[in-house]
C-alpha cells in the first residue's frame, strides 16, 4: 500500500526511516540536549542515511507525572532546514491551537523554501491540556477548531490564497506571498486516531501518521483497516493516502530516557542485531507503512551510528 509520495529516496529501501529529535529535557541519554547537541546529531543521521528527521511541537510536555520542558519545535525546523541538506523535516505534530493557520500556513512555506522542498507539514488537534492552560492556549472544542483550521491552511498553501470567515477564526482575501519552492505546498501529514480526525485526514491529508507509537508491526493491521475505511468512505482510493508511525526501536537496553512518545521500557522491542531490526522495518514496510519515525533510544550520535549498519542492511532488501 506504499504510495508514490512514500517511495523511500534510496534504491531497495522498502519504507522511508525518520528519526525523531530528542529536543525534551532529559531526553539526550539523560541530559537536556542544547542546540549544538541537536545539530549534530541531525548531521550525523543524515550521513548514516536517514530519509528524515522530525521535531515535536509541544512548549511542555507532562509525562509520567512531570512536567518537562521542550525547545520550541518551529524555531529548531528552521534552524535544521538551513543546516542540513538531503533529508525531508517536518513536527510531528504541529497542534493548530498554537498559532493562527494562517501565519502557521506562511511559517511551513518559508520553512520549506528554506530547506529547498524538504519539509512535510504534521498538523493535529493536540491533546495536553495543561500544556494548554499553562501558555494561554484554548483547549475546547479541539477538534472543532482542527477541522476550521484545515479549511484555511490547505487551500491557503495549495492554492496561495484563502478568504474564511469561521467560528474560530477569520482570514479576509488572505495570500501567500511569495511563494515556497512547490507552488502547491509542502506535503500535509495529519495525526489522526479517532473516527472524525480519520475521516478529516482522509479528506485533507497527503500522508497519515498513526498516534502513539508502535511496539510491533502486528500493532498496523487494525489501524490501517480503519484508515481505509475512512478513506472509502469519503471516496478516496485508500492507496493515495501514505501511511506512517512513530516505533520505539531500543538498541541499548537502557532506561526510558523520557523522550516524549517513547513507550514504558519493558514494552520496548529489543532485536539482538542489526539483521533483526532491519527485518522488524520490512515488517512495517509488508504492513502497509511507508515511513517510520523513530524513537530511538540512546538518542546520541552514537545511537545513530549504532543503527547505521542496520540501514545498511535495509538497503539490500
Amino acid at each position: 500500500m506504499t504510495t508514490r509520495s512514500d517511495a523511500a529516496a534510496r534504491p531497495g529501501r522498502p519504507l522511508k526511516v525518520g528519526l525523531n529529535l530528542p529536543t525534551v529535557d532529559g531526553a539526550m541519554a539523560g541530559r537536556s540536549p542544547r542546540w549544538a547537541d541537536l545539530l549534530a546529531l541531525a548531521r550525523r543521521a543524515e550521513a548514516c542515511g536517514f530519509d528524515s528527521l522530525w521535531v515535536p511541537d509541544h512548549l511542555l510536555v507532562s509525562w509520567r507525572e512531570q512536567t518537562r520542558g521542550v525547545w520550541e519545535g518551529w524555531s529548531l525546523l528552521a534552524a535544521l532546514a538551513a543546516t542540513t541538506e538531503r533529508v525531508e523535516l517536518g513536527p510531528l505534530v504541529s497542534p493548530v491551537a498554537f498559532r493562527n493557520p494562517t501565519l502557521l500556513a506562511k511559517m511551513a512555506d518559508t520553512v520549506d523554501e528554506i530547506s529547498g522542498g524538504r519539509l512535510v507539514l504534521g498538523l493535529g488537534a493536540g491533546w495536553d491540556a495543561p500544556e494548554y492552560a499553562a501558555f494561554g492556549y484554548p483547549s475546547d472544542h479541539r477538534v472543532d477548531r482542527f477541522e476550521e483550521a484545515l479549511r484555511v491552511v490547505v487551500p491557503l498553501l495549495r492554492t496561495g490564497r484563502v478568504d474564511v470567515e469561521g467560528r474560530f477564526y477569520q482570514a479576509r482575501d488572505c495570500e501567500l506571498r511569495p511563494r515556497g519552492p512547490r507552488p502547491t505546498g509542502p506535503p500535509i501529514l495529519i495525526g489522526a486516531a479517532g473516527p472524525r480526525m480519520l475521516r478529516l485526514a482522509a479528506t485533507y491529508a497527503d500522508h497519515w501518521n498513526v498516534q502513539g507509537p508502535l511496539r510491533r508491526p502486528a500493532d498496523v493491521a487494525p489501524l490501517r483497516e480503519a484508515g481505509d475505511a475512512a478513506c472509502v468512505a469519503v471516496g478516496r482510493d485508500p492507496a493515495t493516502l501514505g501511511r506512517s508511525a512513530s516505533v520505539v526501536m531500543d538498541l541499548s537496553g537502557a532506561q526510558d530516557e523520557g523522550g516524549h512518545g517513547a513507550a514504558q521500557q519493558d514494552e520496548r522491542p529489543r532485536p539482538a542485531s542489526a539483521e533483526q531490526v532491519a527485518e522488524t522495518l520490512r515488517a512495517y514496510a509488508r504492513e502497509g507503512l511507508g515511513h517510520v519515525q523513530l524513537w530511538l533510544s540512546p538518542s546520541t550520535v552514537e545511537g545513530v551510528e549504532s543503527f547505521a549498519s542496520a540501514l545498511e542492511l535495509l538497503d539490500r532488501a
